[in-house]
């Protein structure tokens, strides 16, 4: 199972990425996961929302990149080692990991990881093989 990641390039100066939540907030998006690597220049935020085609939509009115990824959304529990053993089925499958950003979940007891790799299909695979829960959009907003 993957969902969307919405990568949006955004200029490296005061105010852009306030006015990238400003027009996500503005279009109703729910902005629920988010990660921001950056360079002297520019950043690249990676974000995961309620409404993918609404955000997108938004961001290019105003003249933002972006572009959309499939990515891994994984249930672990959230307790030291929790983590590590998610990454240890993914080396012992031999599948690469590009980046990873995490968040704590509205339910007690439960984080996500959000995973990008170079072998979705094989990640997906190994993970159910050890029964480690990957989760849909759905479960990302549940209330």
């Amino acid at each position: 199972m993957t969902i969307d990641q919405i990568s949006v390039f955004v200029e490296n100066e005061p105010g852009k990425l306030a006015d990238v939540t400003k027009i996500l907030a503005d279009a109703g998006v729910d902005l629920r996961a988010m990660s921001i690597a950056d360079t002297r220049d520019f950043g690249i935020l990676r974000i995961i929302v309620d409404d993918t085609i609404g955000a997108v939509g938004a961001l290019k009115n105003a003249d933002y990149v972006t572009l959309l990824s499939k990515v891994i959304a994984v249930r672990i529990e959230d307790r030291p080692g929790g983590l590590a053993g998610v990454l240890a089925v993914l080396g012992d499958a031999g599948v690469s990991l590009e980046y990873l950003y995490a968040f704590v979940s509205r339910k007690e007891g439960n984080a996500y990881v959000i995973l990008r790799v170079e072998d979705t299909e094989g990640a997906v695979e190994a993970l159910s093989e050890n029964h480690v829960p990957t989760v849909g959009a759905d479960e990302l907003f549940e209330k």
